[in-house]
């Protein structure tokens, strides 16, 4: 709810600051004293238009800072100030700040952090609602219309909600089932020739490092075949080094013990026969290991080749072709099962529809019914407020399929007609701005407590009734005020003596300057006011003494 409103320089106030409270607070004052003013303050701090011209003659810039108290946890406020990025702790005052140059431009501030004006409608929203001829959002607007409805009737929209979560997921799961098949379908010639393709050459992960590698092998061992085969004929062939030294070892073996000398170049021929043996072991492993057979390397290149040459083809590294043949298969695999597989979405999709379609066909039920209790209880206040001719009605029709939303199928407007005959109109089609806050004031009392924001503001409400009437409206507004912050700017002496906060807004001139100021009075004050109010510029003993029965019948 409001708090507190300060008012620097703006049209004709120099600076004004007001507190307020929970209840019903009523705004009096003679004709031209300023009223509008100050609501034009107030709308600059819930976002309307920065005009220039609301800037005091002579100064730089006119500022409005309101105060609201907002509930300590959560809510449509504080979710509004976490998308924006602003923070508020729990608890804490919600402060908007407006300024607006002579020169034009303005800036707005929340919590001292910057925010533009259209947070701040966004805001003013939820936490004031105007009506009269300031009125530009609340019971006006029919996008508001079917949550109050709801909310009158305790409806619970969550089923319909979860429904319709699932409808559309399922939706989305069918079209892009289609989507993909559709996809796939095309390329089905070109899978099946892939696969076919892939599934003959049969490609394994490392083929390709093992096939270069023994082609690598083959290559080398062809190079030097004849060399190997040369070593070989030089150490063990008939006339090789190996057969000599074996024919000087045994001759050395006769004679070796002529010598000592002899003895020991026994013994290094010995160990060069062994020498040389090893060295053709290692000649002939090397020479088996780099054997090569013609018609394998053939094989292996031509092997090597193919797959290097898929691979480019299919635009992957030659160990990734296992991975694709089996890629390829199971998309083709799903393409040939795929009717299955969208049968089963399509079914799944109809099921959700006609859940979702159930749980909205109860919450049209569930509104008609309401409608009809929402109706009866308007209807019953609306002859007090001097509109016994008029008739008011919840239209309820049907959306268009593709407007189908969480909330259910239904459109849901505040109709009226005014005059016997005629036919009924949205609320906002009415004429006169008293009658539609007087019909926005029956509609409010019939709602009660439910819907709406905390600060409820009603600009003369009581424009061209009085007696019998006027009485009726302060006792509603009273009625309401039981529920919210309830201000009222009015004329009428009858709702003024219903308020428990009373305020007067009054110009005055110094030879030079024109202001206009607000003042709370006290009880005394408060007698005279209205008794200002019953007789006009001449106060009598007799307003005074019918002030008085008003306030103690109040």
């Amino acid at each position: 709810m409001l708090t507190a409103l300060a008012i620097r320089d703006v049209v004709l106030i120099e600076a004004l600051d007001l507190d307020f409270a929970t209840g019903l607070g009523v705004l009096t004052g003679e004709t031209g004293a300023g009223k509008s003013i100050l609501l034009d303050a107030l709308g600059l701090a819930l976002g309307a238009r920065g005009d220039s011209a609301l800037v005091r003659h002579g100064t730089k810039q006119a500022v409005v800072t309101a105060s609201f108290e907002t509930p300590r946890e959560g809510g449509a406020i504080a979710a509004l100030l976490d998308e924006n990025g602003l923070d508020m702790e729990p608890g804490e005052p919600l402060i908007i700040r407006r300024i607006v140059k002579a020169d034009g431009g303005s800036r707005a501030f929340v919590n001292d952090q910057p925010a533009s004006a259209g947070l701040l409608r966004e805001l003013g929203s939820q936490l004031v609602e105007i009506h009269g001829q300031h009125d530009d959002r609340g019971l006006l607007n029919p996008r508001g219309h079917r949550a109050l409805l709801d909310t009158f009737a305790r409806i619970d929209p969550a089923p319909a909600t979860a429904a319709h979560r699932a409808w559309r997921t399922a939706e989305t799961a069918l079209a892009e089932a289609r989507e993909e098949l559709d996809t796939q379908t095309r390329d089905q010639e070109w899978l099946e020739h892939a696969v076919a393709e892939l599934r003959a050459f049969g490609p394994e992960e490392g083929e390709e490092e093992t096939l270069a590698t023994r082609r690598a092998d083959m290559q080398r061992g062809e190079k030097i075949a004849d060399d190997l085969q040369a070593i070989a004929d030089l150490l063990e062939g008939s006339d090789g080094g190996l057969a000599r030294l074996r024919q000087a070892a045994r001759i050395l073996e006769r004679v070796g013990q002529d010598h000592e000398a002899l003895g020991e170049a026994l013994e290094a021929i010995d160990r060069a026969i062994i020498e040389g043996a090893e060295a053709q072991e290692k000649v002939d492993e090397a020479a088996a290991a780099l054997a090569f057979d013609p018609a394998q390397l053939e094989s292996d290149e031509t092997r090597l080749f193919d797959l290097r040459a898929l691979a480019r083809k299919h635009r992957v590294q030659p160990d990734g072709l296992a991975a694709l043949a089996q890629e390829l298969s199971d998309k083709l695999e799903r393409i040939e099962s795929g009717g299955a597989g969208l049968a089963a979405l399509e079914r799944t999709l109809a099921a959700a529809a006609k859940s979702y379609e159930t749980e909205a066909d109860r919450l049209t039920q569930q509104r008609r019914d309401a409608a009809a209790r929402l109706d009866a209880a308007v209807k019953a206040e609306l002859a007090p407020l001097k509109l016994d001719a008029a008739r008011f009605r919840t239209a309820i029709a049907p959306l268009p399929r593709d407007a189908w939303g969480p909330a259910g199928k239904d459109r849901v407007e505040f109709e009226i007609s005014t005059n016997p005959g005629a036919p009924f109109a949205p609320l906002t089609k009415i004429a006169s701005g008293g009658e539609l806050s007087r019909f926005i004031l029956a509609l409010k009392v019939a709602l009660a407590e439910e819907g709406g924001a905390a600060t409820m503001i009603f600009d003369e409400i009581d424009r061209g009734v009085g007696g019998a009437v006027a009485s009726a409206i302060g006792e509603r507004l009273a009625r309401l005020a039981g529920h919210t912050q309830l201000l009222v700017v009015t004329h009428s002496p009858q709702v003024a003596a219903r308020g428990e906060r009373h305020l007067l807004i009054a110009k005055s001139h110094d030879g030079t300057v024109t202001r206009t100021g607000v003042r709370a009075l006290d009880d005394a004050e408060r007698r005279e006011e209205i008794a200002r109010m019953l007789s006009g510029a001449t106060v009598t003993d007799e307003a005074r003494a019918q002030a008085v029965r008003l306030l103690e019948t109040a």
